[in-house]
């Protein structure tokens, strides 16, 4: 039952040509904002649609010396950016992609979508 499923959904992805987004942001909440509008767009059109898929987030530390002349205790402060992606595959149509180049893109947030 599994493999008939499995094969289901190769054969469906082979035939329908996907668009690949990829989006991330600092920002989780303005992130999920987004996707949030990009999956009501194309749940009203009624193409097929993979995700958001969540992949793992990025975390950049930095630690900084607190005296500027080193002088004293040794004290750090600690410093994290966090970068939070996600992944949609949506079948490639000319109405969604319409609709989706109309979206306002927020300034924390980056995209890139592959044909």
């Amino acid at each position: 039952m599994f493999l008939s499923r499995l094969l289901e959904r190769m054969v469906l992805m082979s035939t329908v040509r996907m668009v690949k987004i990829k989006i991330w942001s600092t920002n989780i909440d303005v992130l999920e904002d987004f996707i949030g509008k990009i999956t009501d767009i194309v749940k009203k059109t009624g193409v097929g649609m993979k995700g958001p898929i969540p992949l793992p987030t990025k975390k950049l530390k930095i630690r900084t010396l607190k005296l500027p002349h080193g002088e004293g205790k040794k004290k750090y402060e600690k410093w994290e950016m966090r970068i939070h992606k996600r992944l949609l595959y949506i079948a490639e149509d000319e109405r969604v992609m319409k609709q989706l180049i109309r979206v306002r893109v927020p300034p924390e947030i980056w995209m890139e979508i592959e044909l």
